[in-house]
Parts: structure tokens; C-alpha cells; sequence
């Protein structure tokens, strides 16, 4: 019978905290009975099967001792093998439903989604098409936009170009990315700009939006199956008052991922700004195409609401949130392996490729004279 099989880890900056994720959900698994299958992704990109039960600390210097090495592919019929050794044919990792587990990177931006769509393997968590949406801020903040919700300024940064229309202080983000890493404030554009070249994380793209120092995260998880449902709305807590932002190490850097950071939950909010980010949170579930469990993040002085962004595949599964409603770790992974083997993303087809066009195509080198 196939297995079921977690995702987690991937050539991200948020490594790490995938690898966390993805351990959780093992933990998860193994306490509903059975003991699910650990697919990790090294940072190099190389596949492995590793012990379900092990700790964080066996991944610090990579590939934990013991792994078997796996191989992928993303085509009918591929998906993941072990090697057969010298004589023996590869042998397939039969899986009836995958959780993925990765955060950022190829593991959230719709790369490792539209793989395992191609080699027919089943997985939770957003389409090639939501994650890919999700990733970049400038077109998430776009779509939000164009649907009439409240958002804050947001451009695109380069090294050359007109001003943003907004003063400063800024925020600069990395336009693809999945977390705070990379997110830095400054005062100026010239300052801004000059970022582009000395942070890393921005090399693939930036965004610029307006620093508000009145404004505070509000956060929210929804998922989509059985059916569309919001969590309780949390207030994430910083380290420390003089930070400027909500950072990697208020996130991430307290032992059990986003599970153990600080936070206020439920946030203690009005209840008219709850009703509009709840109604504005399912609205954008529609939006994004959420697919999986999500979590949506807002801003707000207690008065004001913008949207700020989605995150696809969140920290912990946003497990830690559903307090109210009360839904059990091990419900919310099960529900997510019930959606992924009952709502499946996508199924490629060349319906329509009936040969019309290449009968009445002539001569190629014709074309080309």
C-alpha cells in the first residue's frame, strides 16, 4: 500500500525552519498511528529518506548519517526511486499523498509544486499557480489592489527610474521570498537603492513600500478543507521595542519554529477591525487560490487595516493558531493529506492537439527562407 510521505528542507534560505516544519508534522503523523515517510531536500538540491524520528540537531552539518539517497523525477511514471545498486532496478517510493513542507525558495514559489504535478505525485499546500502568486509581493500586492482591498503603497525597486511617489523611511523586500529575511528599513531611496547591490536576497528583485512605525502585525490562518475556515486572529510579539520590524528571530529563532515565538493569541482587538480583517482574509483566500493551510498577514494601528501579504506554505503549518476554532495538529494534517488526495492540482492534457496545425504547417525550411 502506498505511504504517506513528508517534504521538508529545499536550496532556500529558510531551510532551517523547513526542516523544522517538516520534523512537526512526522511527529504529527506518527501520533495518529503508522509512521509516515521523510523526504528531505538538502541544501545542494540532492533528495534523501531520512528516520522520521530524528531531532533538529541531526541536520546542522547537513545530511543527517544514515540517509538513503533518493532520485527524482518529474515525469509520468517518475517521482521518487531508491537505487537499485549495481544490478537491481530502481525501486520506487510509492506514496498515496505528500505534505509539503518547504518553506521559501523552490519549495514555495511553485518550482517543486509543478515537479511533483508532472511526475503525478499528490501533495498538500498551494497550486504551481498560488504559490507562484504568493511568493511575489509585487503581484500579490497587485491582485489586492486591483480587488479593491486595503493595501499600502507598493513599487518596484531599481537601481534607476522615477521616485516611488511616497517619502520615506522605507521598507525594502526582497520581491521573492517567503519570510522576513532580507527585509531591511532605511531612510532614503538612495540608501534603498543602494541595497540592491549589497543584499543578497534582493538580487532577484525588490519592492519599496512606506515604513509605518504605527502599524502592527495582525495575523490570521485560513485553510480549505473540508471546507474554507479562519483560525483565531493572533498578534505576533517582537524581542525587543526598539526593533523596527517583525523579524526572522521574532519568527523563527525560539526552538519550534513559528509554534514558538511570542505572540498574543487571540489578539485582543476591536471587534469591528476583526470583522473587516476576517472578511478581507477570506476574501483573498478566494483571491490567492489558497489551497492547503495558509497564513495571511495584515497591519494595523488598531484602527487601520492593510493587507501585507500571504504566506503559502507557513511556518509550523500555522498549527499554533487554531484555538478557536480548536482543530488538533493531527486533524489539520489529515485534512490536508484528504485534500490532497481528493483535490488534485493540476492534470496536464494535450486534449486539442489534434495534429490540424502541423498538417497545414508546409515546409519548415520554407518558413525559415
Amino acid at each position: 500500500m502506498p505511504d504517506v510521505a513528508v517534504i521538508f528542507g529545499g536550496p532556500s534560505p529558510e531551510h532551517d525552519v523547513s526542516v523544522l516544519t517538516g520534523l512537526q508534522a512526522a511527529r504529527g503523523l506518527a501520533g495518529r498511528g503508522g509512521t509516515p515517510r521523510a523526504l528531505y531536500w538538502s541544501k545542494t538540491g540532492a533528495w534523501f529518506e531520512v528516520d522520521a524520528a530524528l531531532e533538529a540537531e541531526a541536520f546542522l552539518d547537513g545530511v543527517p548519517r544514515g540517509a538513503s539517497r533518493l532520485t527524482f523525477v518529474a515525469a509520468p511514471g517518475g517521482g521518487f526511486s531508491e537505487p537499485g545498486g549495481r544490478l537491481g532496478r530502481a525501486r520506487p517510493v510509492e506514496i498515496d499523498a505528500a505534505l509539503v513542507c518547504c518553506h521559501g525558495g523552490p519549495g514555495e514559489d511553485g518550482t517543486l509544486q509543478a515537479a511533483l504535478d508532472l511526475a503525478g505525485v499528490r501533495y498538500s499546500g498551494p497550486s504551481v499557480a498560488g504559490a507562484a502568486l504568493g511568493m511575489d509581493k509585487l503581484a500579490f500586492g497587485a491582485v489586492a489592489v486591483d480587488a479593491g482591498l486595503p493595501t499600502l503603497p507598493r513599487v518596484l525597486l531599481t537601481a534607476e527610474g522615477p521616485e516611488p511617489g511616497f517619502p520615506g523611511p522605507y521598507i525594502v523586500k526582497p520581491r521573492f521570498g517567503g519570510s522576513s529575511i532580507g527585509i531591511e528599513v532605511v531612510e532614503d531611496l538612495a540608501t534603498a537603492r543602494a541595497r540592491l547591490g549589497a543584499n543578497p536576497h534582493l538580487w532577484a528583485g525588490a519592492v519599496l513600500e512606506p515604513y509605518r512605525p504605527d502599524l502592527a502585525d495582525l495575523q490570521v490562518a485560513v485553510r480549505s478543507w473540508p471546507e474554507l475556515e479562519l483560525s483565531a486572529v493572533e498578534r505576533p510579539l517582537r524581542s525587543r521595542e526598539d526593533t523596527e520590524i517583525l523579524d526572522y528571530r521574532d519568527k523563527y529563532v525560539a526552538g519550534e519554529g513559528m509554534a514558538g515565538a511570542r505572540r498574543e493569541l487571540p489578539a485582543r482587538i476591536d471587534p469591528t477591525l476583526e470583522t473587516r480583517l476576517r472578511e478581507a482574509a477570506l476574501r483573498i483566500g478566494a483571491l490567492a487560490g489558497v489551497r492547503g493551510v495558509a497564513r495571511i498577514d495584515f497591519l494595523s494601528d488598531g484602527d487601520e487595516l492593510v493587507v501585507n501579504e500571504v504566506n503559502t506554505v507557513p511556518g509550523s503549518l500555522a498549527r499554533y493558531l487554531w484555538v478557536a476554532p480548536v482543530v488538533p495538529f493531527s486533524t489539520l494534517l489529515a485534512d490536508l493529506l484528504e485534500e490532497a488526495r481528493h483535490r488534485p492540482t493540476h492534470a496536464y492534457s494535450a486534449a486539442g492537439a489534434d495534429g490540424t496545425v502541423l498538417r497545414s504547417a508546409g515546409s519548415i525550411a520554407g518558413k525559415l527562407g
